[in-house]
């Protein structure tokens, strides 16, 4: 299957890039390379080093942006970019992009197990070469633990009732399918709250497994702060988001970074001596016009924060 992507808030993304005819640029979650086209089409003398821990999104993305000099794929994590950046020489950046979340390319390849509509192997792994897969996941964590990821990465309120449904499964046989974790939902979740539920009942059990399998939260605000310091002054952050617990963890790392004196409140003068790196644009979070909404369904819960960094005082 060819990876096409449609980028997000491509139009908001291109105005927020600050645009440095010679400038070096990272695209952190490169995918099929919409966002970094677009800029390298703006700039094609800049520098670009692309990252994605997905084979056949650099893949696709080398094709279609081989024709700039200045293009660099680099196979790996957003959350090793500074380390990867250092290892190709590269200290200070203009702006760097982070497009969260899974491609649609990955949800619609059957065979990745991303998605609740197709039957297919319980993959879910961005990066096919990593050993933990979801089919690992649910049969073999403890009921306990299968409940707390559903809560807290799914927000998914019958994430007892699910977990239990997937022991209760796995004690006859193992789940191997994404349709035999579909089923425990069904199983789990009341028909009459199936049916008042305005999307698919399992979409916050993949969203939960698919987010564990592929550690996607813990090293979300680290990996924030390297890049930011990696910024040139004036330089700009852009972080896309596609649920709630993304965007909150974005929201507080650029607050902090904002703002990150730790006096008390009422403090009459700062004595931590910790200053602001960045200042927030935008006015938070960036949504989707209707237009694109329309257009393109999956932006319907995308949100776009940008943050500029900061002159060394």
């Amino acid at each position: 299957m060819a990876f096409h992507h449609i980028p997000v808030l491509f139009e908001e993304v291109m105005s927020y890039y600050p645009l440095n005819p010679q400038g070096v640029y990272l695209d952190g979650t490169l995918g099929g390379g919409g966002h970094s086209e677009g800029l390298l089409t703006r700039l094609p003398e800049a520098t670009l080093y692309g990252i994605d821990r997905d084979p056949n999104a650099l893949n696709a993305a080398s094709e279609r942006l081989n024709q700039y000099p200045g293009f660099h794929a680099v196979r790996g994590n957003f959350h090793d970019a500074k380390k990867l950046l250092m290892e190709q020489g590269i200290t200070q950046i203009d702006a760097a992009l982070l497009d969260l979340g899974v491609s649609s390319p990955q949800l619609d390849e059957g065979d990745r197990g991303f998605s609740y509509h197709v039957d297919a192997p319980l993959d879910m792994r961005m990066d096919p070469s990593q050993t933990v897969s979801a089919e690992e996941l649910v049969n073999t964590l403890s009921e306990k633990e299968l409940a707390r990821i559903l809560l807290e990465y799914g927000e998914e309120k019958w994430a007892a009732r699910i977990a239990r449904m997937i022991c209760e499964h796995r004690e006859k046989t193992p789940l191997r399918s994404t349709m035999d974790l579909v089923a425990c939902v069904d199983a789990a979740i009341p028909k009459a709250v199936r049916r008042k539920d305005e999307g698919h009942p399992a979409r916050r059990t993949f969203q939960a497994i698919r987010i564990a399998v592929n550690d996607e939260l813990t090293p979300l605000d680290p990996a924030i702060c390297d890049i930011v310091s990696m910024l040139r002054p004036g330089g700009r952050m852009l972080v896309i988001t596609f649920h709630s617990l993304e965007d909150r963890i974005v929201k507080r790392c650029f607050q902090r970074l904002h703002n990150p004196c730790t006096c008390p409140p009422k403090a009459p003068i700062c004595t931590c001596g910790k200053k602001p790196q960045v200042r927030i644009l935008g006015g938070g979070a960036i949504a989707p016009g209707q237009e694109e909404v329309e257009q393109n369904p999956r932006a319907r819960s995308a949100k776009l924060r940008v943050c500029e960094k900061l002159e060394e005082s």
